[in-house]
């Protein structure tokens, strides 16, 4: 608060700027016009008015303030503060800096002093006391500045901190499979625009600031769940959903990080992207750089059920049953062998560091055990599965 105590203005000094405030206040707005080209269009609307009223009343409470008068002061002082700091306010919610409305200050202090320094000389003030009072104008002006900047960064902080909320939600709606007309509601109220494409991607919550500053744009408009993840949970990750994000500049910017990437795909479908990325997350190791679940789609089909997987196993590789634990280690080596080299014993014995005729040997018994079912293309497909 600007100490205004120790300077009043005489009566008749007081009386001739009230007189001459209407005028001086439509001086100040039509200067603001001129040189703020950022409120040219603002004051043609609604606006418009809010503004006049603040510059008048801000006028009217600096006069209050330098006349003495206790009850005007204390009426005018919350109503002139607080019209300063909704107007700061609105600049935020209108998507404007501050650059602006500072500029209309500065503009109107100077217009102002101009003006009633003019009719508080031609009543009376006297040279003395002009720059006392040229430096109050500013003094004041600066504290109404500070208002303005008080309400905007509060408004910046109030909005931001809701839309995270909303977005959060949003998220949150994608991840557990909400309706499309839900999600599209929620993107609306979050203001946040419906991409073509989503991409998962799960990592370390101390690496996602630096992540999405990495990834730009896309890093910007990102949604992010940070707890109560769904299924399947993995543990201390945050979810972070990427809109229309090049696959190549994915890769490249989570290189380095213990990041998890699932498919990229339609926004509608991000569930399957997240579920994707967490069972990778699950079947490799983390924390040795990117895991690119592309990479590791034929275990993830392999591991897609477990169980089924293992029933699989046993009926398919029944005929080894009855062989010795170190024979049939020895035969199922050398069928998985012979089943990726298309049957040629040369690579196959290259493969497990043995002899052609080693492999022959194994083979002629394998061949004993399971009959003609190894010319079967279902059974070969079992044990492919069974042994992969």
């Amino acid at each position: 608060m600007v100490d205004l105590e120790p300077f009043r203005l005489d009566g008749p000094v007081v009386v001739a700027l009230r007189a001459d405030l209407p005028a001086v206040s439509e001086r100040v707005v039509a200067a603001i016009i001129a040189e703020v080209p950022s409120y040219q269009r603002a004051f043609a609307g609604p606006m418009g008015e809010t503004i006049r009223s603040a510059v008048a009343l801000a006028l009217a409470g600096f006069l209050d303030r330098v006349s003495g008068d206790a009850r005007r002061t204390e009426r005018t002082r919350n109503a002139v503060h607080g019209g300063a700091y909704d107007l700061g306010r609105g600049e935020a919610r209108a998507g404007r800096t501050m650059d602006a409305l500072l500029s209309a200050y500065r503009v109107g202090a100077r217009v102002a002093w101009r003006g009633m320094s003019t009719s508080a000389v031609s009543a009376g003030l006297v040279a003395e006391q002009v720059v006392t009072y040229a430096e109050l104008v500013f003094a004041y002006i600066d504290e109404l500045s500070a208002a303005s900047v008080a309400g905007h960064s509060d408004e910046l902080e109030t909005t931001g901190r809701v839309q995270q909320r909303l977005r959060e939600r949003l998220a949150r709606l994608l991840l557990t499979g909400a309706p499309a007309d839900a999600v599209l509601a929620g993107a609306r109220r979050a203001d946040w625009a419906i991409p073509d494409t989503l991409t998962a991607v799960l990592l370390p919550p101390a690496q996602l600031r630096t992540t999405t500053t990495a990834l730009g744009s896309s890093g910007a408009r990102a949604l992010v769940l940070e707890e109560d993840l769904p299924d399947p949970v993995v543990d201390d990750v945050v979810a972070l959903l990427l809109p229309d994000a090049s696959r190549s500049v994915l890769r490249r910017v989570l290189r380095d990080r213990d990041a998890v990437l699932g498919p990229t795909l339609p926004w509608v479908d991000v569930l399957g992207s997240y579920q994707r990325a967490a069972r990778t997350a699950a079947l490799v190791e983390r924390g040795g750089g990117l895991i690119d679940s592309g990479d590791h789609l034929a275990r993830l089909v392999l591991e897609a059920d477990p169980g089924a997987r293992a029933d699989l196993r046993r009926r398919a590789l029944a005929p080894l049953d009855d062989e010795a634990p170190g024979s049939r280690e020895k035969l199922e080596a050398t069928l998985r062998a012979w089943l990726l080299c298309g049957g040629r014993r040369d690579d196959v014995a290259t493969l497990l560091f043995v002899h052609p005729q080693t492999v022959r040997y194994r083979m002629g018994r394998i061949r004993d055990l399971f009959g003609d079912r190894l010319t079967d293309p279902e059974v070969v497909l079992e044990l492919v599965l069974a042994l992969g």
